[in-house]
């Protein structure tokens, strides 16, 4: 296998967390991010334990600037990115349009749409440049169906999905991948950002059914990496064996 180094988005928690773990085991390098600097320096205090080359660069996706100057700031050994997976993301609230929090829509949309274009225009650059290289952007099903109370996460992931088409389109002829991952419900933190750290009403989402879990999303993030040069898995849904889609769950 041939070594490859990848930058995650979200590094600390979830499926970046995930992420990053599996791809270590495989031995990639890594750069993994974040905007929590002490669940950052965890992490890779975890991931150089277990032999594996990383680097860490602490920022808020949300911040252009942040995001400019930490890409920046890598030296010439990490710079030429292999693969970049945009993970951060996040739903905050759970209400009627007409009801919405406005401050809460804005922090959906700077960080699952302007986020995801920052540190994309940031990266791919130096893919193009190069003719080679991998954007793997995390989107949802809620990029797939409007469910009601999701207005405008699901707003910001359905132009997940399209800015991923884009994508593809825009460096087709530079021969780069992209690939859209879209989970279904998966138990990581989302619930407990969404619900503004009401534990209890996160942990009602998931008694149901068995979810994903956050593994499983990296599983299917390692599998589309290493299709062979020819192969570019486009688009991917990945929903638990109990849900259909977002309204039809047993």
């Amino acid at each position: 296998m041939i070594m490859k180094t990848i930058l995650i988005t979200g590094a600390t928690a979830g499926i970046g967390e995930a992420c990053a773990l599996q791809f270590g085991a495989q031995g990639h390098r890594l750069i993994v991010t974040g905007r929590r600097q002490d669940r950052l320096n965890q992490l890779v205090v975890r991931l150089k334990n277990e032999g594996i080359q990383v680097a860490s660069l602490c920022f808020d996706v949300t911040k252009k600037s942040e995001v400019d100057a930490a890409i920046a700031s890598l030296t010439k050994t990490w710079q030429d990115v292999d693969v970049l997976i945009n993970n951060a993301g996040l739903a905050v609230g759970l209400e009627l349009l007409q009801d919405g929090v406005v401050d809460d829509w804005e922090r959906m949309i700077d960080t699952n749409i302007k986020g995801l274009l920052y540190v994309t225009r940031a990266i791919a650059p130096n893919m193009v440049e190069r003719k080679d290289g991998h954007i793997i952007n995390v989107s949802s099903i809620a990029g797939k169906d409007v469910y009601k109370y999701g207005n405008v996460y699901c707003a910001t992931k359905h132009a997940v999905d399209a800015l991923s088409k884009a994508m593809r389109i825009d460096m087709l002829e530079d021969g780069i991948k992209v690939s859209n991952i879209a989970p279904g419900m998966v138990e990581t933190e989302f619930s407990l950002v969404r619900f503004k750290g009401d534990a209890d009403r996160a942990e009602v989402v998931y008694q149901q059914f068995v979810p994903l879990k956050a593994e499983d999303i990296a599983d299917a993030i390692v599998y589309v990496t290493n299709t062979p040069k020819h192969v570019c898995v486009n688009d991917m849904v990945i929903t638990p064996t109990a849900q259909a889609n977002p309204f039809y769950t047993v």
